[in-house]
């Protein structure tokens, strides 16, 4: 049973470090690669219209999301914030919920990744990954806004699962329970 549990731990210690490091890196890596490379505004195709690196800094949040001029104090605020309900969530999720773990680490990377430009950065965060067709555009955004999309979307997948195993549990409970 504990080497169950100690094998259950590294799992977790994996789950958690590898995805927030590896996150990390290549989103302060790519943003000082954009900065060192190209002009602010400038558009470079890579597959034609499509997909450009466009390099912008957004002060407000993803997707380019921005109350006004105080959006980079708010949103680092809001960050710093929503890293202690992730820490929160983190705590009560067991090893075994491994979905979750690596959701509550994606989203705790990009949040990093971002918050870490918010710091150093008055102009805001950097963003350069542009996707669309002529005028139809995706808003512009990084590596890190990607880890927490993902991040998110998995950890709704999670709360979901539980959900539903949660009625199975209840139904089964109900149907084993004599009248």
């Amino acid at each position: 049973m504990a080497e169950a549990s100690g094998r259950d731990h590294q799992v977790r210690l994996w789950l958690t470090l590898v995805p927030i490091v590896v996150i990390l890196a290549l989103d302060i890596v790519t943003k000082a690669w954009v900065m060192n490379t190209f002009e602010l505004y400038e558009r470079t195709p890579v597959i034609g219209d499509f997909f450009r690196f466009t390099y912008t800094h957004n002060r407000g949040a993803a997707f380019g999301l921005d109350i006004g001029e105080h959006s980079r104090i708010f949103f680092l605020i809001l960050s710093l914030i929503a890293l202690g309900v992730l820490g929160v969530i983190y705590r009560g999720t067991p090893s075994s919920d491994r979905l979750r773990i690596l959701a509550i680490s994606l989203v705790s990377a990009g949040a990093l990744g971002n918050i870490w430009d918010r710091i150093r950065l008055e102009a805001g965060v950097v963003d350069f990954l542009d996707f669309g067709i002529g005028a139809s555009r995706f808003p512009i955004f990084n590596i890190a806004d990607s880890a927490v999309t993902v991040g998110a979307v998995l950890l709704l997948i999670s709360f979901w699962l539980e959900g539903r195993r949660e009625r199975e549990v209840a139904a089964a409970a109900a149907e084993a329970t004599p009248e």
